[in-house]
């Protein structure tokens, strides 16, 4: 693993804890991913001083993130900051023309992109293809972007031949979910893994033998707890942009690579249906 794949998998690690954390122990996660003044000598206790936390808790937090200890957290920071991605990110500001507006959104989602490859569970993605390749029935739960995300997904199957059919309200995720069985699978998509109407709809399924695929930016939120296969995308966002809109390309992109990989799966027939579903709009579009 090269230094930056490892760095950017490690604060992936710290900000997909986030959900886990305490109101305090956010507040030194902040601290430590926002100070400044941190190298590698900084001291341990010049961070609990600045959280206005005990020392103790610096090591507890670091550890409840996956790190052996704050020495280990510290370096995964630095290192971080040393790649290139450290810079691609910076807010919007009033001052920003439109090209450099451009620039920032564009970057975002690129370390969107490159983070959530970092992160990217292989097996979890190969998991998901074999349970959406077997299943008799896929219904897709989200509301809001998750919803456009699922429509987008929708689609691309459909190309080659696969019905899915996305939920977007809370009632028809509960309807949808009584009448799945374990032949079939829930794509329950939620940024924030906290969804009230997906987690409901998922948890409801489950209860009833189907398999949970969840889509989240934090792979242990209460979603990722209630799946059966999590795949998990991480973005950094600010006031303006927000995480939501770097995160579904990132989600877009890990659907694609299922997708990918279900077409592989079904071989031949994937292409057949490609075939054909290609020349039934072929007549749709103008031609010169």
């Amino acid at each position: 693993m090269n230094d930056y794949v490892g760095a950017s998998k490690a604060v992936a690690k710290i900000r997909m804890s986030l959900p886990t954390l305490t109101d305090t122990e956010a507040r030194l996660a902040q601290v430590l991913t926002e100070y400044e003044f941190l190298e590698e000598k900084t001291p341990i206790k010049e961070i609990a001083t600045k959280a206005e936390v005990s020392e103790a808790l610096v090591v507890k937090v670091a550890k409840k993130m996956g790190f052996n200890g704050f020495s280990e957290l510290k370096s995964a920071i630095l290192g971080y900051r040393k790649g290139h991605s450290a810079d691609l990110y910076s807010e919007i500001s009033p001052d920003d023309g439109l090209k450099s507006i451009a620039t920032k959104v564009f970057r975002t989602s690129v370390q969107a992109l490159e983070e959530t490859l970092a992160i990217l569970d292989i097996d979890a993605v190969e998991r998901a293809a074999q349970a959406l390749a077997k299943a008799n029935h896929v219904d897709i739960y989200g509301v809001g972007g998750s919803a456009q995300i699922g429509r987008d997904v929708s689609h691309k199957f459909l190309r080659i031949g696969r019905r899915f059919t996305v939920q977007d309200d809370s009632h028809m995720m509960m309807m949808s979910a009584s009448v799945l069985t374990k032949q079939d699978v829930v794509l329950a998509i939620s940024h924030s893994g906290t969804t009230t109407a997906v987690l409901e709809g998922a948890d409801y399924a489950k209860s009833n033998g189907a398999t949970i695929i969840a889509l989240s930016n934090y792979d242990r939120s209460p979603l990722a707890e209630i799946a059966d296969i999590t795949l998990a995308s991480t973005a950094q966002g600010g006031p303006l942009l927000g995480e939501n809109a770097a995160a579904r390309v990132a989600q877009l992109n890990i659907l694609d690579v299922v997708f990918v990989q279900v077409a592989r799966l079904d071989g031949e027939l994937a292409n057949e249906r490609l075939a054909r579903t290609t020349m039934a709009v072929s007549n749709k579009r103008k031609h010169s």
